[in-house]
């Protein structure tokens, strides 16, 4: 089979979007893969140009010699009507999100946008039913599910059932920021707020390990959940959510604040019938997991660490499922679906409806026509 290339546009300049870049022009040969690869085409800043050239120019192309140097482009309208671009990345602060990903959609292209996917699940339902009426691919940068150590811990609960029934998990995230209301993650007109910007990793350990469990057969969880905000600006600064799986018989727990670091050892905890499974620090990133298998109720076997590297960020494995995906004319790709973006959506949405944490109405909106 000839090797597919995916000409990507990136739409953004900031840190996430040259992470991402960076990860495109990583060899695939680096992670044993030869049917996909990757081309940036083009580069769009929302200001003047210069941002974008400058973002080209610190780019390394040296494993795509052969490749043209990106187009760049001031403004975003210029980059979704280029004609060479298969896929956009759009890489700006979830608060643009909607807005950015509505705009490439309405030019008939096809999007990877940023988690967490919108503010609210009326958005992310907007633009799933934009997305289908223009028969384009869609899904949500939620690159932790492509990678091959959260595959091999869901072969290992789900198939192996190396735990044998699943009875809880507990999955945290949290960092410390400095307390400046000037901070991104401090802004309510951002988007700002523990929940979405990092609470979102917890709640996918759970939905990859609980709700994914055959036991729960896609079961939604009902939720309940505890938010304290933060006296400087009103946003979330602690965030804990209890989901019970009532079809799998299972309850998870997880947690999320912008104060005190996770424990390294222990960002998500599975238990179950015969042991535990514990997943090293980060949450976002995750090298290595340890089995420990219990000889009776009093002790446990020897850990067994299982170590995976990364031939860079990581990255790429999601950008080789979109690639795939725009290969074989799919519009969504398997292991992240529509679907389960739109539900931890209506999840959060729940926690902050409970918390009656609303942001500015001009971020919560949707077009007239949603």
């Amino acid at each position: 089979m000839a090797t597919y290339t995916c000409n990507w546009g990136i739409l953004a300049t900031g840190g996430i979007a040259a992470t991402f870049s960076a990860d495109l022009l990583v060899a695939p040969s680096s992670r044993d893969v030869s049917d996909v690869r990757h081309c940036i085409v083009a580069v769009a800043s929302s200001t003047p140009s210069d941002r974008a050239t400058d973002f080209v120019k610190k780019l390394d192309f040296s494993a795509q010699a052969d490749a043209p140097q990106p187009k760049c482009y001031g403004s975003y309208e210029e980059l979704v009507k280029d004609a060479d671009v298969n896929i956009v990345y759009v890489a700006t602060p979830h608060s643009h999100h909607y807005e950015n990903v509505l705009l490439c959609l309405e030019n008939g292209k096809n999007v990877c946008c940023e988690k967490p996917f919108t503010i609210n699940a009326a958005q992310a339902r907007h633009l799933v039913k934009v997305a289908k009426e223009k028969n384009l691919f869609l899904m949500e940068a939620m690159w932790i599910r492509f990678f091959p150590i959260v595959r091999e811990i869901q072969r290992l609960l789900h198939k192996e059932r190396v735990l044998g029934k699943l009875i809880r998990a507990q999955s945290d995230f949290g960092v410390h920021f400095d307390k400046d209301p000037k901070h991104r993650l401090l802004n309510p007109d951002l988007g700002g707020g523990a929940l979405l910007d990092l609470g979102i990793y917890p709640l996918t350990w759970q939905m990859l390990t609980l709700f994914e469990d055959p036991d729960n057969k896609s079961k939604p969880p009902t939720v309940s959940s505890s938010m304290l905000k933060t006296p400087l600006t009103g946003v979330d600064e602690l965030t804990t959510l209890v989901l019970n799986f009532e079809e799998g018989h299972t309850q998870g727990i997880a947690t999320c604040n912008m104060s005190v670091r996770t424990h390294p050892t222990h960002t998500t905890l599975v238990q179950g019938e015969k042991g535990d499974l514990t997943v090293s620090w980060g949450p976002h990133r995750p090298e290595s997991f340890t089995v420990h298998l219990r000889k009776d109720e009093r002790s446990l076997h020897e850990p067994k660490q299982t170590k995976f590297d990364i031939p860079g960020h990581g990255m790429f494995w999601e950008a080789d499922a979109c690639a795939r995906a725009l290969r074989d004319g799919k519009k969504e790709a398997e292991l992240c679906p529509l679907s389960t973006t739109l539900l931890t959506m209506e999840i959060m949405d729940g926690v902050r409806r409970r918390a009656d944490f609303c942001y500015p109405e001009k971020l919560e909106a949707t077009r007239n026509d949603a």
